[in-house]
C-alpha cells in the first residue's frame, strides 16, 4: 500500500512538473530536455566510436592543409574499422587518410592528462632505444618504444623536438597513451566546442525569450 502511495505521489509530482506554467519550472523542463538530448548524442557517439572523447576540435595549424582550425574530428578506437596504420606502412600498402599515408591519431603526450591531447599523424613505430627513422630522415634517441608522430604542417617529428610545459619533451607514443584515431572531420563545426560557454548562454537566452513570449501571449488570450 505504501509503495502504491509513493508511486502515485511521484506520478502526480511528475505530472505537475510537466504541466506547470511557472517560468522557473518551464525553464527547468527546457534545460532537462537539452541535457537529455546532448547526453543521448554523447552515448550514441561513444557506442559507435568505442572511445572517449569521441570528437575533438582542431585548435592549431599543425595539420594544415589536411585538417584546419575549427574542424570537428570524429575519433574512434585505434583498432576499429581496421588496425592502426603508420605513414611508413601506408606507403607500402597504399593506405591513406586525410590527404596522406597512414592514420592520424589522438594521443596524450607522455601519457599526461593535464594537457590537451595532440592530434598528429602516426609516422612509424619503433621498439629500439635508438633508431634512425626510415623515410623520415631524422634521428632520435628514445627512452622506450612507441609511435613516432608529426603534424602534416610541421617540418619535424614531435619526438625530441616538441616540448610541452609541465610535460617535457614528447616521447614516442606508447599504445596506452593513444586516445584513438581520426575517422573523418567536419569543417567549422568545431568552433562550437571552442566557444561552448558562449553557446550555452545563447541557448539559455533563447529559451528564456521563448518562455516569456509564450507567457505574454497566454496572458493576452486570457
Amino acid at each position: 500500500m505504501s509503495d502504491t502511495t509513493w508511486l502515485q505521489r511521484a506520478a502526480s509530482a511528475l505530472a505537475a512538473f510537466r504541466e506547470s506554467d511557472r517560468p522557473v519550472v518551464s525553464l527547468a523542463r527546457d534545460l532537462l530536455w537539452v541535457v537529455a538530448v546532448v547526453g543521448g548524442i554523447a552515448l550514441l557517439l561513444y557506442l559507435f566510436a568505442g572511445t572517449w572523447p569521441a570528437v575533438v576540435t582542431i585548435e592549431s595549424e599543425s595539420m594544415v592543409p589536411n585538417m584546419n582550425v575549427g574542424d570537428l574530428v570524429l575519433v574512434v578506437d585505434e583498432d576499429r574499422f581496421g588496425g592502426l596504420t603508420t605513414w611508413v606502412e601506408g606507403q607500402r600498402i597504399g593506405h591513406s587518410s586525410f590527404g596522406d599515408y597512414g592514420d592520424v591519431i589522438v594521443y596524450r603526450p607522455n601519457g599526461a592528462d593535464s594537457v590537451h591531447p595532440i592530434i598528429h599523424r602516426a609516422m612509424t613505430y619503433v621498439d629500439t632505444a635508438a633508431v634512425e627513422e626510415s623515410g623520415l630522415g631524422q634521428y632520435y634517441e628514445d627512452p622506450h618504444g612507441g609511435y613516432i608522430t608529426r603534424g602534416d604542417n610541421n617540418p619535424y617529428i614531435d619526438q625530441g623536438n616538441l616540448r610541452i610545459s609541465g610535460v617535457g619533451v614528447v616521447e614516442p607514443v606508447k599504445k596506452e597513451w593513444i586516445v584513438g584515431k581520426a575517422l573523418f572531420a567536419v569543417p567549422l563545426i568545431g568552433y562550437l566546442p571552442l566557444h561552448l560557454v558562449e553557446f550555452a548562454v545563447i541557448v539559455i537566452l533563447i529559451i528564456l525569450i521563448h518562455d516569456f513570449v509564450l507567457a505574454r501571449r497566454k496572458e493576452k488570450e486570457e
